[in-house]
């Protein structure tokens, strides 16, 4: 037994850019509108950002692993001029007043790495991190089928409602036109006429009624697909009717391998254990090596104390030679002079002072290599390791028990989803009959309401038997693709063609 959807139109809603409509197929399968909701529905859309922020982490963690850390550093910095304190003394007590301002610049530039139990188990807990939001994406994935595809039967349940309905109202109008045929030939009162019509009107409220309800089912599938629609579409996709011949032992098997829910319950268990043995290694070692070069410059904004330094040195040399050779001439033995003329501040000097004095801001002077390398061996740490290790195994626990819970109640809803299933497909066989003998009895009725066999309120019983059936079909049918798609989400795979 087939379901052939009719044309579904949906309307104009809103104003939206160009784009977002011409997103839109004018025939649409449910194909296409799983498509369609995976590229613009926001809440999976969401999930699939968390996958690029897993990546980096996977990457973040080999890299730590393999490679050292680098870092550069530079500044820059001034000093004005004035005293300055060196504890409870002054540069001027040493003689060092009035010093200038001075520049300063300086760089570094170092590798560091660290080597540990958490740093070597670092990227597999990463890749587990990472399975479990693939997991959960797949997860977000099979709600959003699941959604969309109840989404797309509702509307093509409310579309065969408001077929019904007017279905209905035709029967009502015809009814209406045999009762006032035998009013006018005086087989019957006006009160058949007065009931036809009343059937009439309760026919159009039906109608009323059908067609909200297949634009509420309209609105809600656009927002389930995430794509505000300004044109008209057309729903192609038809859903059979079929016996449904699978095993429950089969299903629990493709259930185990293809469940999201199960798949990311059993990723959470791999990150718990490797969990674990991160707070097993914070028992372990850990090494730590450095390296690193630096350099700095200083410059000053004058060099006249710095000339008046090196005067001051010249002129004590003198005074030494000076003072020297007047010893040497007292002796009994009088030793040759010295030449003090050789002690004199030249232009050169000062030339020199001036030069050595311009080295801000790249002029560096280099500074010693620096390079250590660190053992640090943890002894006690008031119990903190051994409770984070208790910790962790009771969240590996945990989540090995949730994966056992799972897989309890996935046995139990597939057994029951299939039983519904199979339950869904009698029930709508039994319908279909039950439709066919009420439209066969409303026939009936009708042929001898026309010969005055029957009243028409007998009538009216066998439409009313006949609208009840319709509607009870319809319900069966659309029951039974409701129970098959609650089993393909259990499951997490399609078990439609």
């Amino acid at each position: 037994m087939r379901i052939f959807p009719l044309v579904v139109f949906i309307g104009f809603i809103g104003t939206y850019p160009v784009a977002a409509q011409e997103a839109v197929p004018s025939t649409m399968t449910l194909e296409d509108a799983l498509r369609i909701a995976r590229e613009n529905s926001p809440a999976y859309l969401q999930s699939l950002n968390d996958a690029a922020v897993r990546d980096w982490e996977v990457r973040e963690a080999r890299t730590q692993l393999l490679l050292p850390q680098a870092s550069a550093s530079s500044s820059l910095s001034w000093q004005g001029s004035g005293e300055q304190q060196l504890g409870s003394i002054t540069l001027g007590d040493l003689g060092l007043g009035g010093l200038p301002s001075y520049y300063f610049s300086s760089y570094r530039v170092g590798l560091s790495y660290q080597l540990s139990g958490a740093t070597l188990l670092a990227p597999g807990r990463a890749s587990a991190g990472r399975d479990v939001t693939r997991a959960r994406i797949r997860m977000s994935e099979s709600e959003l089928v699941t959604r969309v595809t109840n989404g797309y039967l509702e509307v093509l349940r409310q579309q065969e409602g408001l077929y019904l309905a007017e279905r209905q109202l035709e029967s009502a109008r015809l009814n209406l036109r045999l009762a006032q045929g035998r009013l006018e030939v005086g087989a019957v009162t006006p009160i058949d006429v007065g009931q036809a019509e009343v059937q009439v009107g309760r026919a159009e409220v039906g109608v009323l009624q059908a067609e909200n309800a297949l634009a509420t089912g309209r609105m809600r599938l656009l927002q389930w697909m995430g794509v505000p629609v300004g044109q008209e579409v057309e729903l192609s996709t038809s859903f059979d009717l079929t016996e449904p011949l699978w095993d429950v032992d089969e299903l629990y098997e493709l259930a185990l391998r293809t469940n999201p829910s199960l798949e990311a319950g059993r990723r959470s268990l791999d990150e718990a254990d490797i969990g674990v043995r991160i707070a097993r290694s914070e028992y372990l070692p850990t090494v730590s090596l450095s390296a690193g070069i630096s350099g700095f410059t200083r410059e000053a904004s004058s060099t006249s104390l710095q000339i008046a330094q090196a005067q001051g040195q010249i002129a004590g040399l003198v005074d030494r030679c000076v003072s020297t050779n007047d010893l040497y001439s007292r002796l009994a033995d009088p030793l040759p002079p010295i030449d003090c003329a050789q002690f004199v501040f030249t232009d050169a000097q000062r030339q020199a002072i001036i030069d050595g004095n311009d080295q801000f801001p790249f002029a560096f002077q280099s500074s010693p290599p620096s390079a250590s390398l660190t053992v640090s061996i943890p002894i006690f740490q008031g119990f903190r390791r051994q409770r984070q290790l208790e910790a962790a195994r009771v969240q590996r626990d945990d989540a090995r028990h949730q994966v056992r819970e799972q897989e309890l109640a996935l046995r139990a809803d597939l057994s029951i989803g299939l039983a519904n299933v199979r339950t869904a497909y009698q029930s709508a066989l039994l319908e279909d009959r039950n439709q066919s003998l009420a439209e066969q009895q409303v026939r009936l009725a009708r042929e001898r309401y026309q010969v005055g066999a029957i009243t028409f309120v007998e009538l009216m019983d066998a439409e009313t038997v006949k609208v009840q059936a319709d509607r009870d079909r319809i319900g069966a049918i659309f029951a039974y693709h409701d129970t098959v798609t609650t089993l393909e989400a259990l499951v997490g795979a399609t078990l439609r063609n």
